[in-house]
């Protein structure tokens, strides 16, 4: 080998040198940023209802008629849902698991308050692990219904950089005024006549 060829040789790995010392400072700087941000989230979002705070109330406390409005059943309507414990309110449990829209998970109301309050612990399976506290929070305004639904938890590393790319809260928002959307067609929509209902020809 050539004096010149040596010398050559010697750039190049002096340029892959600093190269690869530049991208473990910059992978340095990126995870120094990530770890600085904040771990605590909270998503929220209302919608108000020309219906009872009783008709709102046993949509959110009876994880059945979630799948009638729940932007999350639309996405995947042969996801496997199972239900366990009594049929509504405390101690109530959904679980789901479908394609890589919804993921996997359950849900479980943790308190109920009738016709004002719906606590639920969210737990992610699929496509990451975590725990977020989920609130349906209903108030009477007027003759209608305020419904707030929120969600709250932390993030972890792995969603913190996630989220230097994309907007969660927006993402996640967006879902729930979707569902909120979905849910007054439901509560505003008239109760089917049934044959007892309807008056005799006679």
């Amino acid at each position: 080998m050539s004096t010149d060829q040596v010398a050559a040789k010697s750039s190049w790995k002096k340029i892959l040198g600093y190269i690869f010392l530049a991208f473990v400072a910059l992978i340095g700087v990126l995870c120094a940023v990530i770890a600085t941000r904040s771990e605590d989230f909270k998503v929220a979002r209302s919608a108000t209802f020309n219906a009872s705070p009783a008709a709102v109330f046993e949509q959110v406390n009876d994880f059945h008629k979630w799948e009638g409005w729940s932007p999350w059943a639309k996405m995947d309507p042969n996801a496997k849902s199972t239900f366990e414990g009594p049929a509504s309110g405390k101690d109530a449990k959904m679980s789901w698991d479908g394609n890589s829209d919804v993921g996997a998970g359950s849900m479980t109301i943790v308190d109920s308050k009738p016709n004002e309050l719906v606590e639920i612990k969210l737990d992610f399976v699929r496509p990451m692990e975590g725990t977020s506290d989920v609130e349906m929070k209903v108030e009477p305004v007027g003759d209608q219904t305020k419904l707030t639904w929120s969600m709250a938890g932390k993030n972890n590393f792995i969603a913190k950089a996630i989220g230097l790319v994309m907007d969660c809260e927006k993402m996640c928002g967006d879902q729930f005024e979707q569902g909120l959307s979905n849910m007054k067609k439901v509560v505003e929509s008239p109760a089917p006549t049934t044959d007892a209902a309807k008056p005799s020809d006679t």
